[in-house]
């Protein structure tokens, strides 16, 4: 019969060697079963798996963007979604949600590019609008005025357009050169990267999403429509601080 410290005893070694298995049968059941991992990091979700992207998949969707593709090997690359033949509310704002994100990145700025993703074949007429207003509406964000945010939730529609008066009233004194100067280079993607890009949504892609492309040219994050600017900023953060490349 065990007296009280062999019991003792025996119940640390019991203990011990739970404490040595779990972890190891914890981390076979993961391998062996990883839907049951969420992947989730505040309101992102991973991509699983990654999808590996050739830069070549991408060609420029107009001349200031082909003449912009170098910049995009080696960087995290911040990236809008145009599926359709238009950019609604939803889709203007996003575009406008990550201008505001990168800028909030301070230093580690230089280590991401900002790009849009156009799956259809759009007139240039059109689409000249949506990058217009990615550079200037963005100014009527930083103030609490009743005015100015009328004024922008009434040109997130598509149906009001930004004139000339309206652009100088928004510029203020700045240069106009600088205020307009674009660096959102936007892209279109292959067929079969556009088809790859479509099933992570099961054929369906909503607007406004977003998605972030590690410098390897692994798209590995998505983030649905109405994602938070500050959470995607806390992830990518994260990732910057981790990340040994881009």
């Amino acid at each position: 019969m065990m007296n009280k410290q062999q019991k003792k005893n025996r119940i640390l070694i019991i203990v011990i060697f739970c404490m040595t298995i779990i972890p190891f049968l914890i981390a076979w059941g993961l391998k062996e079963n990883p839907g049951l991992v969420k992947g989730t990091t505040n309101r992102g979700q991973l991509v699983i798996p990654p999808l590996s992207i050739n830069r070549n998949d991408f060609t420029g969707f107009d001349s200031f963007s082909t003449e912009n593709l170098g910049e995009l090997p080696g960087h995290w690359l911040i990236v809008n979604v145009i599926p359709g033949m238009g950019c609604n509310e939803i889709c203007l704002d996003a575009l406008l949600k990550t201008k505001q994100l990168r800028l909030m990145l301070n230093k580690e700025l230089p280590r991401t590019r900002r790009i849009v993703i156009i799956f259809n074949e759009l007139p240039q007429a059109i689409t000249r609008e949506w990058w217009l207003k990615d550079m200037l509406l963005w100014r009527l964000r930083r103030t609490e005025n009743k005015e100015d945010n009328a004024l922008f939730i009434k040109l997130l529609r598509e149906e009001n357009k930004i004139d000339e008066k309206l652009i100088d009233k928004l510029i203020g004194s700045e240069s106009r050169d600088f205020a307009l100067n674009s660096e959102l280079i936007r892209v279109k993607p292959s067929s079969e990267l556009a088809k790859k890009i479509m099933n992570i949504k099961a054929g369906v892609m909503p607007e406004g999403m977003l998605f972030l492309i590690d410098p390897l040219g692994n798209l590995m994050m998505q983030y649905e429509a109405g994602f938070n600017t500050y959470k995607v900023k806390d992830d990518l953060m994260h990732l910057l601080r981790i990340s040994q490349i881009g």
